[in-house]
């Protein structure tokens, strides 16, 4: 984006300069006289020299920032954006307290280009969606059917609701994981030291007594020899398999074979199916309630469903939607969805009341997340305390018996 220098004078009669980003000298100019400064002199200058510029401490320069913008932060602006909107205030000034208000850097920048551009008449689904892929798909789908119902406080009311939600339920499934990643991070480092501090030391003194080692004796010493000299190449075979299976599940063909794998896992399966169908139900409930269609808002409820099998049930079911059939029965024909989400799509497709069945159904989904997650957890932890306590046990019994062997031999 263009910068460009300025001078000129205030209301009060002063005389003011400085530098500010614009996508092009009209829009510098409508910026500053909303500003209350009225030009003298306006040019286009350097990046590099505003910088080190006396008077750039009022319009200071939009740096590019790599910030991440978290879904909490999304959904605090967009339910202070539907207060503000709610309230009477015009979406221009609505926008440009919203950006004097957001902490985040990334998003003040983007929500200051997103009021320039609806200052400039640009509506506000066009400006979110030219903003840098801060906003989904299915944010600006949703303000554009807004602004076209005349509804866009409605309809941000209800993208609050969905992102606070959705915020919810990761937080409750990292807050449960977290007590056992502790637990298995703890287990790691103790077998780590038992392996490549204590055990060396023992390992000297065994071989002291010039003593024939039991097998399981020698195979834990060569592990441990193993991992003291070639601790970098176990490491470097890690990132090397981290990065090869984060490659291939990036293409279309092992992504589909990994969530196909995940869906099968015991246990595991039927918690990422939960997830995977109480955001499906969540998001088209949120889309059909902001008057989308219903083939986009399948469409764009089959990207947020984070599993490829799902969402192919998904489009198959929109495939049959505009050839005339109902939502429920491809979904049921499909085998991926269970029959009570089936069976509460399609009493909701008969009584007319499709969006409320589907909140319900995430309601409902959500709670077994939260339940299944605690069982897990809670089957979780004493399994992580028996293998540490198995791996400790082994060591000993592995250094143990050939002292005691030498202890009998002597007596």
């Amino acid at each position: 984006m263009p910068v460009y220098a300025y001078k000129g004078v205030t209301k009060a009669g002063k005389k003011t300069r400085g530098h500010l980003d614009a996508e092009s000298s009209r829009a510098a100019r409508a910026r500053l006289r909303r500003d209350g400064v009225f030009l003298t002199e306006l040019e286009e200058g350097r990046r590099d020299a505003v910088a080190a510029a006396p008077g750039a401490s009022r319009f200071s320069v939009s740096l590019p920032t790599f910030q991440r913008v978290s879904p909490l932060d999304l959904a605090l602006m967009t339910r202070q954006l539907a207060t503000l909107v709610g309230a009477g205030i015009p979406l221009v000034s609505a926008l440009r307290a919203l950006t004097d208000q957001v902490e985040n850097a990334r998003l003040k920048n983007v929500l200051g280009q997103v009021r320039d551009r609806v200052n400039e008449g640009s509506a506000l689904a066009d400006a979110m969606a030219a903003g840098g892929g801060i906003f989904p798909d299915l944010y600006v789908g949703m303000v554009r059917a807004g602004e076209a119902g005349g509804a866009l406080e409605t309809v941000l009311d209800r993208l609050a609701d969905y992102l606070e939600s959705q915020v919810r339920l990761r937080n409750k499934v990292s807050s449960i994981l977290i007590y056992p990643t502790v637990m298995f991070l703890f287990a790691c480092v103790v077998v780590g030291a038992l392996v490549t501090v204590v055990l060396p030391q023992i390992t000297e003194l065994l071989a002291s007594l010039n003593q024939e080692l039991p097998f399981y004796t020698r195979w834990i010493i060569s592990l441990s020899n193993f991992m003291r000299d070639f601790w970098w190449a176990v490491i470097l075979v890690g990132v090397a398999f981290v990065t090869a299976f984060r490659m291939v599940i990036r293409t279309e063909r092992g992504r589909a074979t990994y969530d196909r794998v995940r869906l099968r896992l015991p246990l595991v399966g039927r918690l990422v199916r939960t997830i995977a169908i109480s955001r499906f139900a969540r998001t088209l409930s949120t889309l059909l309630s902001g008057g989308l269609p219903i083939t986009r808002a399948l469409e764009t409820a089959g990207q947020v469903a984070g599993n490829t099998v799902i969402a192919e049930a998904i489009a198959a079911a929109r495939t049959s939607i505009t050839e005339g059939a109902s939502v429920a029965a491809p979904l049921k024909a499909s085998g991926e969805f269970p029959p009570m989400v089936t069976h509460m799509i399609e009493v909701g497709e008969q009584s007319g009341e499709l969006e409320s069945m589907l909140t319900k159904v995430s309601d409902t989904y959500e709670e077994q997340v939260e339940t299944t997650v605690s069982r897990f957890t809670a089957l979780l932890e004493p399994v992580l305390i028996l293998v540490m306590v198995g791996i400790v046990l082994v060591i000993i019994l592995a250094t143990l018996v050939p002292l005691l062997q030498v202890t009998t031999s002597l007596g």
